[in-house]
């Protein structure tokens, strides 16, 4: 069974993913991240943060040194 969370309040996942708030309702305003409101506070869906995470580029991550 999966525990993760259905939803994330907005400092959650500006901690999580380390975005600023205006990048964050950015995202939101796009669509590339589903908001719904629980009264006055505005969740994240943990589904559509797991697929924009999934959305984004692969690191090209390289230790700067030369294969022996």
């Amino acid at each position: 069974m999966n525990h993760d969370p259905l939803a994330y309040r907005i400092d959650d996942v500006r901690r999580i993913l380390g975005l600023g708030t205006t990048k964050l309702y950015e995202l939101i305003g796009t669509g590339a991240l589903d908001a719904r409101k629980a009264g006055t506070r505005t969740l994240i869906t943990g589904d559509s943060l797991r697929q924009y995470v999934a959305s984004l580029p692969k690191a090209n991550i390289t230790t700067g040194r030369e294969a022996a």
